[in-house]
């Protein structure tokens, strides 16, 4: 199973990949965990071990000149745009407790959506991750689909955006819907997040309608946290509900398997 999640910021997508992630450990599962948001906060979430210590791809210059033939600092004539990547995961990747731990960091382009050596090679890694790892992965995504080619977009089992009870949170979602739809994504749900009562949901679900697969609750749990994904009884039954949600999606993979 193959699970971006995006959402407006501050809307609780790193919320919603961490309690996702923490429920497939709970069962099991061999988690790759990318953390795909230039606000790099899934490793807090997680209480990875030393997560604040974990180089973002993105900065590994050296590896990204020897894998592209071009130096980052001066991407100046052609280069490789099908790097070698196979081996990033294993390699430079830290792994704890069930959770293999990517992150992919900013990537500071001069001009919008420039073919830098960076980038190129950020997208080929993900692609990799989508399309040929046998995993489970859980994408964090910055708000839209940044990372996302057509081609790797087409590895995606299900993409989720995180939706807050607000008119601003729901009018980026519907956004980040039609651009998810424009790469040739299908399986495109929605998750209310910080829900305090039953007017919340009724006020995402009169706009989102069967698209809303599920919901967690303002937590002060989590409030109180400061930044880590802590279970309690209710965040942990709401996440098994939204997980058991995503096995029965229609052509999706199960990610029991």
């Amino acid at each position: 199973m193959k699970i971006a999640i995006s959402g407006k910021g501050g809307s609780g997508k790193t919320t919603i990949a961490a309690g996702l992630i923490k429920i497939l450990v709970e069962k099991n599962k061999s988690v790759i965990a990318l953390d795909c948001d230039p606000d790099i906060s899934l490793g807090l979430a997680l209480d990875f071990p030393a997560y604040n210590e974990i180089k973002p791809i993105s900065q590994m210059k050296d590896l990204i000149f020897e894998r592209t033939g071009v130096d980052p600092a001066n991407p100046q004539g052609f280069f490789q745009i099908n790097p070698k990547v196979d081996d990033i995961p294993e390699r430079f990747c830290p792994q704890d407790k069930g959770i293999r731990l990517i992150v992919m960091g900013k990537v500071d382009k001069p001009q919008g959506g420039c073919l830098c050596p960076e980038n190129t090679f950020v997208r080929s890694l993900v692609g990799h991750l989508v399309l040929r790892q046998d995993e489970v992965v859980i994408l964090d995504m910055a708000a839209g689909s940044e990372h996302l080619g057509r081609a790797t977009a087409r590895g995606v089992d299900v993409f989720l955006i995180s939706v807050e009870p607000s008119a601003t949170s729901l009018q980026t979602a519907k956004h980040i819907k039609e651009l998810a739809e424009g790469l040739g994504l299908t399986k495109i749900f929605f998750i209310g997040n910080k829900i305090k009562d039953a007017s919340d949901l009724d006020f995402i679900q009169s706009s989102l309608g069967n698209k809303l697969i599920g919901s967690v609750s303002f937590s002060r749990t989590l409030e109180g946290s400061r930044g880590k994904f802590v279970f309690d009884q209710n965040l942990r039954k709401e996440f098994e509900t939204i997980y058991n949600t995503l096995a029965a999606v229609p052509g999706a993979d199960n990610p029991r398997d």
